[in-house]
């Protein structure tokens, strides 16, 4: 009887990989329990129970009485029966924890189970393991006895069990299949720098070898795409690019947008922002399908990104030119300049602040604070409103919050350079601040008629209803009296 106890217990460490003296401490404990039930002992110190080691005697006393364990009857038995299971089933729970709590990130096999709603159950080495809805590739479905391979995303304690959380969205899945097909990579010689997925899709790899008789991206497809066809199979068609790592952001970023072809590339490191310039029949490869192709290269390289046509550049140039002559004082050429430098926007340059605008020549720091105090006091979603327009009349307006009649009358007082208001009705002051200038966008014709007549400046837009002055009123029916030739009713 006493050996057979000894056998049961090493049976359960062998199948369940469960220490044998968490075994022999569940069962004194439970017969502990039974004893004190039946004996009615409320004080654990006055009963001993100890299985020897050695010949698996149950040595049990109630202070000077030994206790038979036969007499404890049926119901004590059953109730150290149960104790015995839940000590093993908690024993085993911690031997899954601490066997996979250090195998986040391991590559596992496993068969379905049973499926759960959205959530696959998994057998894996004599555990259970979950893959969540979100970490499933979303055109996979697997039934009942499927196999597959994931990766340990999570491994964590509810209650009494353990969870362990699988993962195949993952780009460390995609990692442990090259480490698994690239033997290389295993010995250290090719080496992944960056990798990024968005699963069932497409996957970048950048690669570097540490070899130079090493080709990385050659080995990693290997003869014939057999090494990279396993991988693709897996993944079950899923794209993958593998590129050739650079520490040069230009070389770098062009291999990222890799199968596109990339003509020049523009780099503001300070924003760490990247201009890249292609044909016009390769903007949509480089973009991708639903700009999958840029965005996974964006963070490939850890650069934003930013695709344009030669065209596109130049029209972005001419607007940014345009946006920045308006503020006072900044001649084209500096306004050139700004747009060299990266800045596109009277946006750019009050995120950027004012010691960043310090950086470009001709501009010092009061000068830069003045500049940014300007632009922070614009409407500037009208100001590119405004500049739309300008650019669609092949016209520039700069004008200023006011408006001044040609003799300088005090309807408003000119401001050089400014920037046109953004009332309805209210006539701006050109670029220069004189009063011989009328400020216009898109309306040169009736400004020129306003001007004829002496009466007032046209508008922003150069309708009559436009026209403002230090008699607004009477200065409007004067523009509506010459242009149609007949004095208004009053």
């Amino acid at each position: 009887m006493n050996g057979e106890l000894l056998r049961i217990v090493d049976s359960i460490h062998r199948d369940k990989d469960i220490d044998k003296e968490i075994i022999l401490q569940g069962i004194e404990s439970a017969l502990r329990k039974a004893a004190k039930k039946k004996y009615d002992i409320q004080d654990d110190e006055e009963i001993e129970i100890r299985i020897d080691r050695e010949t698996g005697n149950i040595i049990a006393r109630s202070e000077d009485r030994e206790i038979d364990p036969i007499e404890l009857g049926r119901i004590a038995a059953q109730a150290a029966k149960q104790v015995i299971i839940q000590k093993i089933k908690e024993a085993e729970q911690d031997v899954i924890y601490q066997d996979f709590e250090d195998r986040k990130g391991e590559l596992v096999h496993g068969h379905v189970v049973r499926v759960e709603g959205r959530n696959i159950v998994l057998n894996i080495s004599k555990a259970e393991a979950v893959l969540p809805k979100k970490e499933q590739v979303p055109e996979e479905r697997w039934k009942v006895g499927d196999r597959l391979r994931a990766v340990i995303l999570d491994v964590k304690k509810a209650g009494q069990k353990v969870k362990i959380i699988l993962s195949r969205s993952h780009p460390e899945l995609v990692k442990r299949l090259f480490e698994i097909e690239v033997p290389e990579i295993s010995d250290g010689i090719i080496v992944l720098r960056s990798l990024v997925r968005e699963a069932g899709y497409r996957t970048k790899v950048a690669v570097t070898s540490s070899d130079p008789k090493v080709d990385p991206v050659g080995a990693c497809v290997g003869v014939r795409g057999s090494r990279i066809k396993s991988i693709i199979d897996e993944l079950n068609g899923e794209k993958i690019d593998i590129i050739r790592w650079s520490d040069n952001p230009e070389t770098l970023i062009a291999n990222a947008l890799k199968p596109a072809k990339v003509e020049s590339i523009v780099l503001d490191e300070a924003m760490a922002k990247a201009t890249v310039i292609v044909a016009e029949d390769q903007l949509s490869l480089a973009i991708g399908k639903k700009g999958q192709n840029v965005r996974l290269a964006s963070r490939l390289a850890n650069w934003e990104i930013d695709i344009l046509t030669a065209e596109e550049v130049s029209e972005r140039t001419e607007h940014a030119v345009a946006e920045f002559m308006c503020i006072p004082g900044i001649t084209e050429e500096e306004a050139g300049s700004l747009s060299d430098f990266g800045y596109h926007s009277l946006e750019d340059i009050l995120s950027r602040g004012a010691q960043f605008l310090t950086s470009v020549e001709g501009f010092d720091l009061p000068r830069a604070e003045h500049i940014l105090s300007f632009i922070s006091k614009l409407d500037l979603a009208s100001l590119s409103r405004e500049s739309d327009k300008a650019e669609a009349g092949k016209q520039e307006a700069c004008a200023g919050d006011g408006a001044v009649d040609e003799k300088g009358a005090p309807g408003g007082e000119a401001q050089a350079g400014g920037i046109p208001g953004d009332k309805a009705g209210g006539a701006d002051a050109t670029g220069g601040g004189t009063p011989d200038d009328a400020a216009v966008t898109g309306g040169e014709e009736h400004a020129e008629e306003g001007k004829e007549a002496g009466d007032a400046d046209a508008a922003g837009d150069g309708t009559e209803e436009g026209a403002s002055g230090s008699n607004g009123g009477k200065h409007a029916e004067k523009v509506e009296e010459t242009e149609s030739g007949e004095k208004p009713q009053s």
